[in-house]
């Protein structure tokens, strides 16, 4: 469903990351942009404010963070 069912401005835009990173879209991403409503901005925002919110850490350390731990969980980051 979610490499089928979008609309011709999400495969359009999809074609061009995957061009680009020469790498497949992240379903994430994918999942986003099909259901905004149950993924969407609320995700967004939640993600936002992790890793970009007041913290004692840097962007970058929480960056680093989130890398490291998705190759712990063997996910693609």
């Amino acid at each position: 469903m979610l490499d089928d069912g979008h609309r011709f401005v999400p495969k359009l835009l999809f074609r061009v990351m995957a061009l680009a990173s020469r790498r497949p879209v992240p379903d994430v991403i994918k999942l986003q942009l099909y259901r905004p409503d149950f993924l969407g901005e609320r995700f967004c925002a939640l993600t936002q404010g992790a890793m970009r919110g007041a913290s004692e850490w840097s962007v970058g350390q929480r960056e680093l963070f989130a890398a490291y731990t998705s190759r712990l969980n063997q996910c693609p980051f």
